[in-house]
């Protein structure tokens, strides 16, 4: 089954990146700056465009483009613009990397990030991890974390999940029943089988093996999970379930657990709104409409202010 795509952010057809270059230095020349225009570029160019952009700004005007906006710019809309003009999986690597300095992890970004991009995305990630940060992301991740959600992040920085999208459905029957065996009918619960059959299989035959425990046991997988798991190791179980039965439904769930309850966790809006940007936002913004009863634009009415909110309305279209 192709995997359908709804971007909200397009390549700009025609291109100009020397205009763009332009338009940019134009709005932080002089007293004060034009967030409106910096907006207006950034929001109407794909990533690659933007870097192109961002060499071009150098070249003609001998200036570093990052540099002049982080002195331009402030708070999160400073955040959110300089996340525009990394290569994805850079960003994903300073957010990985974020995720785990200093006092403290923040699992779920980490769970995000790797349970949900592809092996290749996952080595890409690795290899510019180390380059950036001179470490290795597995060791920080074993050293930043323990029992048995260290074995399931382990398990997904290794990047070796099966993307072949044939199913077999006696396997999948043989999973669930495995899957019924480990947790419903055990006392305790065994997770090594769970974290063997989350980990390791295509998102299509996980999605089989959902459906075939639903009818042996009568109860949901994610119900299971919850019943049976507790804390980092229930989230990153259910991350993996949610993203293979369906990824916009899972980046939706992201968005508005960003947004719901006290405060908002910038952080993660912003990363969720810049990595499906290309890919599928329009979709997460329709899953996210169904699930909730409200569209998207609207929470980000409702929890975010001036320029920082525009520049999520405009990469959202919105």
């Amino acid at each position: 089954m192709a995997v359908a795509l709804e971007p909200t952010v397009r390549a700009a057809a025609p291109f100009n990146p020397e205009a763009a270059a332009e338009g940019l230095r134009k709005a932080m020349k002089g007293l004060g700056t034009d967030e409106a225009a910096i907006i207006q570029i950034l929001a109407t160019h794909n990533n690659e465009q933007r870097r192109e952009i961002e060499r071009l700004f150098k070249t003609m005007h001998g200036r570093d483009l990052k540099s002049d906006l982080k002195s331009e710019l402030s708070g999160r809309f400073e955040d959110m613009v300089l996340a525009l003009l990394d290569p994805p999986r850079l960003y994903d690597a300073k957010e990985c990397h974020r995720s785990i300095k200093g006092a403290g992890t923040d699992e779920d970004t980490l769970i995000e990030i790797l349970c949900s991009r592809s092996n290749a995305e996952i080595k890409e990630i690795r290899e510019i991890y180390k380059i950036h940060f001179k470490k290795d992301l597995e060791k920080d991740i074993i050293s930043d974390t323990s029992g048995d959600f260290r074995r399931l992040l382990v398990a997904q920085v290794n990047g070796h999940r099966d993307e072949n999208p044939t199913v077999s459905e006696e396997l999948a029957t043989k999973e669930a029943q495995e899957l019924i065996q480990a947790g419903i009918k055990k006392l305790g619960t065994d997770e090594e089988t769970f974290n063997r059959i989350l980990c390791l299989r295509s998102y299509p035959q996980l999605r089989a093996t959902f459906d075939a425990y639903g009818r042996i046991s009568g109860k949901d997988i994610e119900d299971s999970i919850k019943s049976e798991m507790s804390g980092n190791l229930e989230r990153g179980f259910l991350a993996i379930v949610r993203v293979a039965r369906s990824m916009p439904g899972y980046f939706a769930h992201r968005l508005h657990a960003s947004m719901v309850g006290a405060g908002t966790k910038d952080k993660d809006l912003i990363r969720a709104v810049v990595t499906r940007s290309e890919i599928d936002l329009g979709l997460v913004k329709k899953e996210f409409h169904r699930m909730y009863g409200k569209s998207l634009s609207s929470f980000i009415q409702g929890d975010t202010s001036g320029d920082y909110k525009k520049m999520l309305l405009a990469v959202c279209r919105e």
